[in-house]
């Protein structure tokens, strides 16, 4: 655990208002003042891990499979008809808290929320982008 780290201070002080505590992950509720929705839920690895390149691939997989579990909590039980994840990784995404976290915010045809990014990318074009992802994901198996 960071010591500076808010989400580190939550697990070690125990004093998030915990909607699930498992071996590798755990989930909160947000701030009040930081709720998107009714039952906007946040989901941390237990360990600090900054970012999505800090985990391990198992680490990432029990996040991944905490945020499931809670989407379908919110799907049956709160009757949220979507699901819209958040996650920002590295200095320029926009992110406050470095430890890796996803905001899993339910979603209703009602709510008249709009979560999309309403800007576009300032930086300047790449050429063919999509090609060379493509060849560094064949060449790292």
């Amino acid at each position: 655990m960071e010591s500076d780290c808010i989400f580190c201070h939550l697990i070690r002080e125990d004093s998030a208002n915990w909607v699930a505590i498992e071996e590798h992950a755990v989930a909160f509720e947000p701030l009040r003042e930081d709720l998107l929705a009714p039952g906007h839920t946040l989901v941390i690895p237990r360990n600090h891990r900054e970012g999505l390149f800090g985990p391990s691939e198992s680490e990432l997989a029990a996040v991944m499979h905490l945020v499931r579990r809670v989407a379908a909590a919110m799907r049956t039980e709160l009757r949220s008809t979507g699901t819209f994840l958040i996650q920002a990784s590295g200095p320029d995404s926009g992110g406050t808290v470095p430890h890796l976290h996803f905001h899993v915010v339910p979603c209703w045809a009602d709510d008249n929320a709009d979560f999309w990014p309403k800007e576009r990318s300032a930086h300047p074009s790449v050429d063919r982008p999509h090609t060379v992802i493509r060849s560094a994901l064949r060449a790292v198996r």
